[in-house]
């Protein structure tokens, strides 16, 4: 094999681990709280503004 055939093959390798982490990111559960957790944030502006909204 030639020295630009490993190079490609190493640069392959690494778009597809990355491309792969990207994706795996994205499916795995996020380590912060869910929806109206009231985790030491106060959403009590945004309730109020939906409630003036409807």
């Amino acid at each position: 094999m030639s020295i630009q055939t490993i190079i490609i093959a190493i640069l392959f390798a690494a778009a597809v681990f990355y491309v792969c982490r990207l994706v795996y990111n994205s499916l795995s559960a996020k380590k912060s709280c869910g929806t109206n957790c009231k985790c030491g944030v106060d959403f009590s502006a945004i309730e109020a503004d939906k409630a003036n909204n409807q």
